[in-house]
Protein backbone atom coordinates (compact mmCIF):
# COMPACT_ATOMS: atom_id res chain seq x y z
CA UNK A 1 0.00 0.00 0.00
CA UNK A 2 2.86 2.56 0.85
CA UNK A 3 4.43 1.35 -2.42
CA UNK A 4 0.82 2.34 -4.41
CA UNK A 5 0.73 5.56 -2.47
CA UNK A 6 4.56 6.60 -3.44
CA UNK A 7 3.94 6.21 -6.92
CA UNK A 8 0.98 8.20 -7.57
CA UNK A 9 2.16 11.02 -5.39
CA UNK A 10 5.30 10.46 -7.98
CA UNK A 11 2.75 10.97 -10.30
CA UNK A 12 0.79 13.79 -9.58
CA UNK A 13 4.21 15.41 -8.83
CA UNK A 14 5.02 14.20 -12.66
CA UNK A 15 1.91 15.29 -13.54
CA UNK A 16 2.22 19.47 -12.00
CA UNK A 17 5.43 19.63 -13.69
CA UNK A 18 4.13 18.94 -17.06
CA UNK A 19 1.33 20.98 -16.52
CA UNK A 20 2.53 24.08 -15.13
CA UNK A 21 4.25 25.39 -18.63
CA UNK A 22 1.45 24.09 -20.50
CA UNK A 23 -1.02 25.66 -18.96
CA UNK A 24 1.49 29.38 -19.16
CA UNK A 25 1.78 28.65 -22.71
CA UNK A 26 -2.20 27.86 -23.23
CA UNK A 27 -2.28 31.43 -21.22
CA UNK A 28 -0.37 33.47 -22.79
CA UNK A 29 -1.94 32.51 -26.10
CA UNK A 30 -5.26 33.31 -24.69
CA UNK A 31 -3.79 36.69 -23.88
CA UNK A 32 -2.18 37.54 -27.03
CA UNK A 33 -5.38 36.40 -29.43
CA UNK A 34 -7.60 38.99 -27.60
CA UNK A 35 -4.88 41.64 -27.58
CA UNK A 36 -3.88 41.81 -31.47
CA UNK A 37 -7.84 41.66 -31.32
CA UNK A 38 -8.12 44.38 -29.91
CA UNK A 39 -10.32 42.75 -27.23
CA UNK A 40 -8.04 43.61 -24.53
CA UNK A 41 -5.97 46.19 -23.30
CA UNK A 42 -2.73 44.06 -21.77
CA UNK A 43 -1.04 47.47 -21.56
CA UNK A 44 -3.85 49.31 -19.94
CA UNK A 45 -4.86 46.03 -17.63
CA UNK A 46 -1.52 46.04 -16.04
CA UNK A 47 -2.31 49.67 -15.03
CA UNK A 48 0.17 51.81 -16.80
CA UNK A 49 -0.70 55.44 -17.69
CA UNK A 50 1.11 55.32 -21.20
CA UNK A 51 1.87 58.57 -22.83
CA UNK A 52 1.72 57.29 -26.53
CA UNK A 53 -1.60 56.34 -28.30
CA UNK A 54 -1.92 52.45 -28.33
CA UNK A 55 -2.60 50.98 -31.88
CA UNK A 56 -5.87 48.90 -31.50
CA UNK A 57 -5.57 45.87 -32.98
CA UNK A 58 -1.76 45.82 -33.52
CA UNK A 59 -0.09 45.57 -36.88
CA UNK A 60 2.36 42.76 -37.68
CA UNK A 61 5.63 44.06 -39.46
CA UNK A 62 6.17 40.61 -40.81
CA UNK A 63 2.86 40.39 -42.64
CA UNK A 64 4.22 43.10 -45.24
CA UNK A 65 6.97 43.11 -47.27
CA UNK A 66 10.45 44.26 -45.67
CA UNK A 67 13.18 44.57 -47.76
CA UNK A 68 17.00 45.17 -46.73
CA UNK A 69 19.22 48.02 -48.63
CA UNK A 70 20.18 45.42 -50.97
CA UNK A 71 16.87 44.61 -52.19
CA UNK A 72 16.83 41.05 -49.86
CA UNK A 73 13.74 40.10 -48.08
CA UNK A 74 14.10 41.10 -44.50
CA UNK A 75 12.15 39.83 -41.98
CA UNK A 76 11.65 41.57 -38.40
CA UNK A 77 11.36 37.81 -36.56
CA UNK A 78 14.55 36.89 -37.74
CA UNK A 79 16.60 40.18 -36.01
CA UNK A 80 16.90 40.63 -32.31
CA UNK A 81 14.17 40.63 -29.81
CA UNK A 82 14.19 43.86 -28.38
CA UNK A 83 11.51 46.88 -28.09
CA UNK A 84 12.20 49.47 -31.01
CA UNK A 85 11.83 52.84 -31.85
CA UNK A 86 10.68 53.13 -35.42
CA UNK A 87 10.38 55.98 -37.46
CA UNK A 88 8.32 55.99 -40.99
CA UNK A 89 8.92 58.00 -43.78
CA UNK A 90 7.13 57.87 -47.68
CA UNK A 91 8.28 60.85 -49.07
CA UNK A 92 12.06 59.83 -50.37
CA UNK A 93 13.47 62.87 -49.08
CA UNK A 94 14.46 62.95 -44.95
CA UNK A 95 13.26 66.92 -43.98
CA UNK A 96 13.53 68.86 -41.03
CA UNK A 97 10.53 66.66 -39.48
CA UNK A 98 11.81 63.50 -40.43
CA UNK A 99 15.24 64.42 -39.39
CA UNK A 100 14.60 65.48 -36.01
CA UNK A 101 12.30 62.03 -35.41
CA UNK A 102 15.36 60.45 -35.99
CA UNK A 103 17.47 62.65 -33.19
CA UNK A 104 14.66 62.23 -30.99
CA UNK A 105 14.85 58.50 -30.62
CA UNK A 106 18.55 58.36 -30.55
CA UNK A 107 18.28 60.77 -27.73
CA UNK A 108 15.93 58.17 -26.21
CA UNK A 109 17.25 55.08 -27.12
CA UNK A 110 21.03 56.72 -25.09
CA UNK A 111 18.66 57.76 -22.01
CA UNK A 112 17.73 54.61 -21.05
CA UNK A 113 21.26 53.48 -20.17
CA UNK A 114 21.91 50.44 -18.81
CA UNK A 115 18.39 49.13 -20.22
CA UNK A 116 20.16 50.39 -23.84
CA UNK A 117 21.04 46.90 -25.09
CA UNK A 118 16.93 45.75 -24.92
CA UNK A 119 16.08 48.24 -27.14
CA UNK A 120 16.54 49.32 -31.07
CA UNK A 121 16.30 51.67 -33.71
CA UNK A 122 14.44 51.23 -37.07
CA UNK A 123 13.62 53.48 -40.26
CA UNK A 124 11.31 51.78 -42.53
CA UNK A 125 10.75 54.32 -45.99
CA UNK A 126 9.29 53.12 -49.28
CA UNK A 127 12.44 54.52 -50.45
CA UNK A 128 15.66 52.57 -50.93
CA UNK A 129 18.11 54.89 -48.48
CA UNK A 130 20.38 55.56 -51.74
CA UNK A 131 17.52 56.96 -52.91
CA UNK A 132 16.39 59.15 -50.47
CA UNK A 133 17.54 63.12 -50.20
CA UNK A 134 18.73 64.88 -46.84
CA UNK A 135 16.43 67.67 -47.04
CA UNK A 136 18.34 70.16 -44.26
CA UNK A 137 21.21 71.83 -44.15
CA UNK A 138 21.67 71.62 -40.40
CA UNK A 139 20.98 68.80 -37.63
CA UNK A 140 18.86 69.10 -34.54
CA UNK A 141 21.29 69.18 -32.60
CA UNK A 142 22.83 72.45 -34.64
CA UNK A 143 25.42 70.93 -36.33
CA UNK A 144 26.08 71.11 -40.10
CA UNK A 145 23.80 68.33 -42.17
CA UNK A 146 26.43 65.65 -44.02
CA UNK A 147 26.16 65.41 -47.85
CA UNK A 148 23.71 62.56 -48.19
CA UNK A 149 20.71 60.70 -46.16
CA UNK A 150 23.55 57.87 -46.17
CA UNK A 151 26.35 59.57 -44.60
CA UNK A 152 23.99 60.72 -42.33
CA UNK A 153 22.76 57.56 -41.24
CA UNK A 154 26.30 55.94 -40.82
CA UNK A 155 27.60 59.12 -39.17
CA UNK A 156 24.87 59.89 -36.68
CA UNK A 157 22.69 57.05 -36.45
CA UNK A 158 25.23 54.32 -35.64
CA UNK A 159 22.78 50.92 -34.99
CA UNK A 160 19.86 51.84 -36.81
CA UNK A 161 18.70 49.23 -39.24
CA UNK A 162 17.01 50.69 -42.33
CA UNK A 163 14.47 48.82 -44.30
CA UNK A 164 12.28 49.51 -47.34
CA UNK A 165 8.89 48.38 -47.62
CA UNK A 166 8.45 46.88 -51.04
CA UNK A 167 4.73 47.62 -51.96
CA UNK A 168 2.13 50.06 -51.55
CA UNK A 169 0.86 49.18 -48.22
CA UNK A 170 2.38 52.25 -46.43
CA UNK A 171 -1.33 54.15 -45.60
CA UNK A 172 -2.41 50.62 -44.28
CA UNK A 173 0.88 49.61 -42.20
CA UNK A 174 1.50 52.83 -41.01
CA UNK A 175 -2.17 55.09 -41.44
CA UNK A 176 -1.18 57.35 -38.11
CA UNK A 177 1.58 58.92 -40.81
CA UNK A 178 0.01 60.13 -43.08
CA UNK A 179 -2.03 62.49 -41.38
CA UNK A 180 0.31 63.55 -38.93
CA UNK A 181 4.41 63.71 -40.47
CA UNK A 182 5.43 64.20 -36.67
CA UNK A 183 3.93 60.67 -35.94
CA UNK A 184 6.56 57.16 -34.68
CA UNK A 185 6.12 54.11 -33.65
CA UNK A 186 7.02 51.27 -30.82
CA UNK A 187 7.38 47.68 -32.37
CA UNK A 188 7.49 44.93 -29.51
CA UNK A 189 10.02 42.33 -29.54
CA UNK A 190 7.28 40.12 -31.71
CA UNK A 191 7.02 42.67 -34.29
CA UNK A 192 3.93 44.22 -33.69
CA UNK A 193 3.45 48.09 -34.00
CA UNK A 194 1.48 48.80 -30.82
CA UNK A 195 1.68 52.40 -29.76
CA UNK A 196 2.06 55.74 -31.99
CA UNK A 197 3.92 58.57 -30.92
CA UNK A 198 3.31 62.64 -31.86
CA UNK A 199 5.52 65.38 -31.98
CA UNK A 200 4.79 66.99 -29.59
CA UNK A 201 5.71 64.09 -26.91
CA UNK A 202 7.98 64.83 -24.46
CA UNK A 203 11.33 62.37 -24.27
CA UNK A 204 10.67 61.70 -20.89
CA UNK A 205 7.10 60.05 -21.15
CA UNK A 206 8.32 57.97 -23.96
CA UNK A 207 11.51 56.60 -21.57
CA UNK A 208 8.43 56.40 -18.84
CA UNK A 209 6.46 54.08 -20.93
CA UNK A 210 9.83 52.24 -22.13
CA UNK A 211 10.83 51.70 -18.52
CA UNK A 212 7.02 50.11 -17.22
CA UNK A 213 6.89 48.00 -20.34
CA UNK A 214 10.79 46.60 -19.88
CA UNK A 215 10.06 46.18 -16.66
CA UNK A 216 6.78 44.02 -17.42
CA UNK A 217 7.88 41.78 -20.34
CA UNK A 218 10.65 39.66 -20.97
CA UNK A 219 11.54 41.39 -24.34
Amino acid sequence: MHDDNQIRNNRLVLLTIIGIPVMMILTGTWLWYFVINGKLDLVGALGTANQGTLIQPPRQLDDYPLLSQDGTESKYAELPQKWTLLVVDNDGRCDAVCENKLYLIRQIHVAMGKSLNRIDRMYISGHAVADTDLAVTELSDERPAPASFADYLAVEQKGLTALTLGDDSFDRLFPESMTDQTTWYLVDPAGWVMMSYSGDISYKDVISDLKFLLKNSNG
